[in-house]
């Protein structure tokens, strides 16, 4: 079955994923496709699993480590009154963190990003313009490197 995370994270080698941010020694950073949400990025592991149990002790720890960094860094960039850091798996097999910047209001109710129509979520207009995304990653970019 084909794994899309592994397939973003080809491209990323081959340097045609747009929305690649940076590498880090477990994964890698990217912008979400649609920006519903302003600022959100995921962070893709780099070997291939599903759950956290399965990796090598140490990977996974800085796996961890470095997740909460990339979550720091989306926090410093973009500005968010909270953060949601979820790691889910419903359909995709392969470890991958969303961090969604949440602001007060962003939803029609409190609660979780996935309470909004999928349609919503996706629609068209949260896709940013190069211009934009090239924006938002220099400034994720700018904040991890000042992390790191």
């Amino acid at each position: 079955m084909p794994c899309l995370i592994c397939d973003r994270i080809a491209m990323i080698r081959a340097g045609t994923n747009p929305h690649f941010v940076a590498e880090l020694d477990t994964g890698y950073v990217v912008l979400g496709d649609h920006q519903r949400f302003c600022g959100y990025t995921l962070f893709l592991c780099k070997q291939h699993a599903n759950e956290l149990h399965e990796l090598e002790h140490n990977f996974k720890l800085r796996f961890l480590e470095e997740m909460s960094l990339v979550a720091e860094a989306v926090y410093h960039a973009f500005a968010p009154n909270k953060l949601n850091v979820e790691l889910l798996g419903n359909g995709d097999t392969h470890l991958h963190w969303h961090i969604f910047p949440r602001r007060a209001g962003d939803t029609p109710q409190p609660g979780p990003v996935w309470w909004l129509p999928w349609e919503e979520m996706c629609a068209e207009s949260t896709k940013p313009s190069d211009a934009e995304r090239g924006d938002m990653i220099a400034r994720l970019k700018h904040e991890l490197e000042k992390l790191r």
